[in-house]
């Protein structure tokens, strides 16, 4: 039989294996998921961070931080919305995707690098 092993958590300290670095960027580009499912943008990454968190720790700060940015993003998002009532919502509201749009470019590029990436504004409140 071709059993397969359980995966061995990440070991701290040494680069991130290929694997781990495939799924640090899709924890990124997940948030691409927010484009068709509403709130996907926050679903995909928490689902990413559930299922990879004890098999390795770059994946599960990778998956945080994008988790932690989109939430951030989410809210801000709210903020626009009720400021389209006096209309600068439109343009926040655009600046936020563009930048939102860059930062998850730039945070998938890192991660296939094999480089942590923190977004330069994002609340923390996934621990």
């Amino acid at each position: 039989m071709n059993e397969s092993k359980p995966a061995t958590p990440s070991i701290p300290g040494t680069p991130p294996t290929p694997d781990e670095r495939t799924w640090g960027m899709i924890a990124h580009l997940a948030a691409f998921a927010g484009l068709v499912v509403p709130v996907g943008n926050i679903i995909a990454p928490l689902v990413i961070w559930l299922a990879r968190r004890d098999t390795s720790a770059f994946v599960a700060g990778e998956a945080k931080e994008a988790l932690n940015f989109n939430i951030s993003v989410a809210l801000a998002a709210l903020v626009c919305g009720l400021l389209t009532l006096v209309s600068v919502g439109v343009l926040l509201g655009l600046a936020l995707f563009i930048a939102w749009l860059s930062m998850t470019i730039i945070a998938a590029i890192k991660a296939s690098e094999g480089i942590g990436y923190r977004y330069p504004v994002s609340l923390r409140l996934v621990k």
